[in-house]
């Protein structure tokens, strides 16, 4: 029976799913409640084994991990981003790489419509401002009305469209595959930029996305503008990023993601008020984590099956 192994579970969410307790009463599977650390105790945990289910984004599958552990044949990872996989590498090494796409989708598109609401009607400052025995008054923006641009109609970015325009935004997006039959109005980059009164990020990271929105993007935007990112943080360029909020070149936004995960103590961001913050939390609900830790763990059955599902890059 093909051999299985769980590396990584910190803060533990699969020992403790209703799919983990099914596959391990029908298969033996080595499990690991915290991280390894290092690319070294990465491999020293998973190299006897063929299939590895893996849970964080921070534990890295390198061309050397992928090298030191010849036996593996299949790597399932629990999420959409691939971004802590060399995905040539496991090519090369003969591992099929297969991800959990979708489940996320409406959660996160709800946590992006949080943030929208919490940087426009200024929540946090708002909240302090009173706790400290203020009452500050009008301050506040409506979106209905406003326009909401979407950078990535995939999953995520559609799911946020529909409830921008639920909420009686004009919805306008840019996408790499740009498809009529979306049903959103697509425009060039560059004009969404100029007309969105809100631009929220969906897209994956990857080479091509990486910097993303820098100091020219910031400069297109309406002063008045929220940039909402739950993707990933090298997406936009932290540090552009920075100074057009200090400057005001734009108004606020709602960030879930950062360049170093956590946040550094002191960190420019935290120290903003047109800033709301969330822990790479946008994704991380009950029902998301048992339908994505299922679906990884489908994924592997599939696989044995001679089913290949999900699959970001085959063998």
């Amino acid at each position: 029976m093909p051999s299985i192994v769980i590396p990584d579970d910190q803060p533990v969410v699969m020992g403790t799913c209703n799919a983990y307790r099914r596959l391990f009463e029908e298969r033996p599977v080595t499990y690991y409640a915290t991280l390894p650390g290092s690319e070294d105790a990465l491999v020293e945990r998973i190299r006897d084994f063929e299939i590895v289910i893996n849970i964080r984004s921070s534990t890295k599958f390198t061309d050397r991990v992928f090298a030191a552990c010849p036996r593996m044949k299949l790597l399932s990872i629990w999420g959409t981003g691939t971004d802590n996989v060399d995905l040539s590498a496991a090519q090369r090494h003969g591992v099929t790489v297969t991800n959990t796409p979708g489940v996320a989708a409406i959660a996160i598109a709800e946590h992006s419509l949080l943030l929208t609401l919490a940087v426009a009607r200024r929540v946090v400052s708002l909240h302090r401002q009173v706790a400290d025995g203020g009452w500050p008054r009008g301050q506040s923006v409506q979106l209905r009305g406003k326009t909401l641009g979407i950078i990535g109609l995939g999953a995520i970015g559609r799911e946020f469209a529909k409830l921008g325009e639920a909420i009686g935004m004009r919805v306008i997006a840019w996408t790499m595959h740009p498809n009529p039959a979306l049903g959103f109005e697509l425009v060039e980059r560059d004009e969404l930029l100029r007309e969105s009164d809100v631009i929220s990020v969906h897209l994956r990271l990857s080479p091509e996305t990486i910097g993303f929105l820098g100091s020219r993007e910031f400069h297109l935007m309406k002063p008045t503008a929220i940039l909402i990112n739950t993707a990933r943080g090298p997406i936009v360029d932290e540090g552009a990023l920075i100074e057009a909020l200090r400057s005001n070149r734009i108004a606020g936004a709602g960030l879930d993601v950062f360049d170093v995960e956590p946040l550094p103590p002191g960190h420019a961001l935290t120290q903003m008020d047109n800033v709301v913050l969330t822990p790479h939390c946008a994704g991380v609900t009950p029902e998301v984590l048992e339908a994505g830790l299922a679906l990884a763990i489908e994924n592997v059955e599939s696989f044995l099956s001679g089913k290949y599902c999900h699959v970001v890059s085959p063998a």
